[in-house]
């Protein structure tokens, strides 16, 4: 697999969004690729973080995220879009969902029947990170998107420190719905799951899971 043609990004800055972006340009990079990005992702990773004092106590170190985006690029499938300018502005990457289910091992309580079926039919992309600083938000939901539609998945699906507020409050704003919560043993944390329907019918499959995560995740 090679790395994709780069593509300019016409883009209307949001309120809030940096006039820069306009510049910004999306490229899809091979596992080789990402591996040789490692060092300058983890420097985006640091960057990324909210900072205070509690949240940087909780925050994972450069090592260990680097030994995460290994294990990933490890991983069937895997596949990252980068956005740059004249230096590294942001990044997602993850791999698609098997369809025996196995990544929603740890689910508290049942899957909702609309994401079991769409998990079994191979439609689930799972974005395992997506690395901006705090003033390029606008970056981050249209690096998702060129991920997930590169892959034509129906739903993407990500976990999130529930304790990370300014996270969540980025993934909601840009279309994520709650889903439930998981618990991963390797991290011995329990996460917030969040998922992302991609077209019309997938959203109206997850009416049910819209109103029960404002009943039970409200703002």
């Amino acid at each position: 697999m090679t790395a994709q043609p780069e593509q300019k990004q016409q883009h209307e800055p949001r309120t809030g969004e940096s006039s820069t972006l306009e510049a910004v340009r999306l490229r899809r990079v091979n596992h080789w690729l990402a591996q040789g990005l490692g060092g300058e992702l983890a420097d985006l990773y640091i960057d990324s973080r909210e900072r205070s004092a509690a949240e940087a106590h909780r925050s994972r170190s450069r090592q260990d995220f680097l030994n995460r985006l290994t294990g990933d690029i490890r991983r069937p499938g895997f596949a990252m879009v980068i956005a740059e300018t004249d230096h590294l502005v942001g990044c997602a990457f993850g791999f698609p969902v098997r369809s025996d289910g196995f990544w929603w091992l740890g689910f508290d309580g049942a899957l909702p029947h609309s994401i079991e079926q769409l998990t079994a039919s191979g439609g689930v992309f799972a974005i395992t990170d997506t690395l901006i600083r705090p003033q390029d938000q606008g970056v981050g939901r249209r690096l998702q998107e060129r991920l997930l539609s590169d892959h034509q998945a129906s739903l993407g699906a990500t976990l999130a420190d529930p304790d990370d507020h300014p996270t969540l409050a980025s993934l909601r704003s840009w279309g994520w719905l709650d889903a439930g919560e998981i618990w991963r043993p390797m991290s011995a944390a329990l996460l917030r799951v969040l998922v992302l329907p991609l077209g019309e019918r997938t959203a109206a499959r997850l009416d049910d899971l819209t109103h029960d995560a404002r009943t039970r995740w409200p703002e």
